[in-house]
């Protein structure tokens, strides 16, 4: 048997460890694992032309797999251009594998253009993070790597560090990573007192739903069902990694964005039993306004915490209110909404919604970075076709498209709708060139206000005041204007502008149909 390099090694052992897929955008301290790649089966390879794209799709790609991918990346510089959807990933609880190649090992005491402090970059992101120091070890640091990528029912951020010797040196021995543990389960204690603060406070206490508790249809219909036997309130945490939504669902609002709508939904509750959530902070400080959402006074109890098994806690409190294993979790439910007539007239957030809504196919995936347009969306995507939406977790803006590249490859055959603001989609637009280049079936709307709304409605939300040219420049996107349509084409991607709801209407039906990658440029 021909002996293995280090990279050959590594790629051997992501195969072997279920890794099928690598995000790359590679670098000359990389091209021993790029041939590595090449010449072993079992780990496809898709291009990005910027290290962000990479990471966001890993992270979309997660959520529809519950399997990590690799990314791979160049040096500090390449790892610090993915850190922003990085950092969502986490938030998100994404599990990803990070390979990092590094200059190698005889190379990095002198003060070369591109040494940087590699690890101190990785470690402000990744929950494990490992250099290799022999080519022999490679592969046992990349089994520990992809362990590492799961905390119970979580994931997490590994970064891995290739320096490029230990990649092209030989004795390489491939690994396989050992099976992660089962999730935790939530203690009997919990259960009890969660079954009988409900059982006290009825509609004074919120069931609020996070991690599994919101992405997992049965743990939807759990809760709808506790919620029906105690009279308790349920909600949804705003950010969802992935929630599953639209006709024949159970319907679980999420909270507002905004505090004193969130601070509105939660008043009088005099409890909140958490379920795979955690205690509701405001996403910024605000003048006069709390950070913690939850009412004065308000208990906080965790019934389940995010990295436990959320659905058998569920399914264990429902038992424990004497919820009948075998009854139909969807006794008592409303009456599905009536479908949407077909919008037409000019583009408002509700009409916007209403095209959505009415042309959705069965089983999409919806992936929103629509900002400040896509907040209406919620209420009336409940008439929709069933779907599945994932939210950016983080904060920080580029998710979308990179997500719903991840999002296309880990559920093959399901057409991808992406909702984007065009100030957040400029971060990672080359995400596009990957669509076109896979062939994905992802409609991406662009949601063309030419302004940096979101910023506007927090500058008033700060109470900070403009005067001058100086400030509104740098909240307008204008002087020029973005033309979508143009920067689609550029990449590959069909695209069509609309300024009216019966042009969206056709351009969606058009674009779904079409069952590859399209942008819809609409102008607000």
């Amino acid at each position: 048997m021909t002996e293995l390099n280090g990279a050959e090694s590594l790629v051997t052992t992501l195969a072997a460890s279920r890794v099928e897929l690598c995000f790359a955008n590679p670098g000359t301290s990389e091209m021993h694992f790029v041939a590595a790649l090449d010449r072993i089966p079992g780990v496809r390879c898709v291009l990005a032309l910027f290290e962000g794209v990479a990471t966001g799709a890993a992270d979309g790609y997660w959520r529809m797999t519950d399997q990590p991918a690799a990314t791979l990346l160049h040096l500090g510089p390449g790892l610090a251009n993915g850190w922003a959807n990085l950092h969502n990933a986490r938030k998100a609880r994404s599990g990803i594998v990070n390979i990092v190649g590094d200059h190698a090992t005889d190379h990095v005491p002198f003060e070369s253009p591109l040494k940087s402090d590699l690890n101190g970059v990785a470690q402000s992101v990744s929950h494990w993070v490992r250099s290799s120091q022999r080519a022999a070890e490679v592969g046992a640091d990349g089994a520990a790597a992809v362990l590492a990528t799961r905390d119970g029912a979580l994931g997490r951020i590994a970064t891995l560090v290739l320096p490029a010797d230990t990649a092209w040196g030989g004795g390489g021995v491939a690994q396989q990573a050992a099976a992660p543990a089962a999730a935790p389960q939530a203690s009997e204690a919990a259960v009890d007192a969660a079954a009988r603060l409900l059982t006290a406070l009825g509609g004074q206490a919120v069931l609020l739903l996070g991690a599994a508790g919101a992405r997992d249809e049965r743990a939807q219909w759990l809760a709808a069902a506790i919620a029906a036997k105690t009279g308790c309130r349920v909600l949804a945490e705003f950010y969802n990694a992935r929630m599953p939504g639209g006709r024949g669902r159970p319907g679980i609002a999420r909270l507002p964005y905004a505090v004193d709508a969130t601070l509105a939904r939660l008043a009088g509750a005099q409890a909140l039993v958490l379920a795979g959530s955690v205690e509701p902070i405001g996403f910024f400080a605000y003048p006069g306004k709390p950070s913690q959402m939850k009412p004065a006074g308000a208990t906080l109890l965790t019934l389940a915490e995010p990295r436990q098994d959320v659905l058998a806690a569920l399914q264990a409190l429902a038992e424990a209110l004497g919820v009948r294993a075998g009854q139909d979790l969807r006794d008592g439910r409303p009456a599905a909404p009536a479908a949407l007539a077909l919008p037409s007239g000019a583009l408002t957030a509700e009409s916007v919604a209403a095209a959505i809504a009415a042309t959705l196919p069965e089983q999409a995936i919806v992936v929103d970075e629509a900002v400040t347009t896509g907040r209406a969306f919620g209420p009336l995507m409940a008439t929709a076709a069933p779907h599945d939406w994932l939210q950016g977790m983080g904060g920080a803006i580029g998710f979308g498209l990179p997500c719903a590249v991840g999002a296309a490859i880990g559920a093959p055959g399901r057409p991808v709708l992406a909702l984007e603001g065009d100030g957040s989609a400029m971060y990672t637009l080359q995400a596009l060139w990957t669509m076109a280049r896979e062939s994905l079936p992802v409609v991406v709307v662009v949601f063309a206000n030419r302004a940096y709304s979101i910023l506007q409605g927090e500058l008033k939300g700060v109470g900070a005041q403009i005067s001058g040219q100086k400030a509104i420049d740098m909240l307008t996107l204008d002087r020029p204007h973005l033309d979508w349509v143009a920067l689609a084409r550029g990449h590959g991607v069909p695209a069509v502008r609309v300024d009216d709801a019966g042009a969206l209407v056709q351009a969606l039906q058009r674009g779904f149909a079409s069952q590859g990658p399209c942008l819809i440029e609409v102008v607000l």
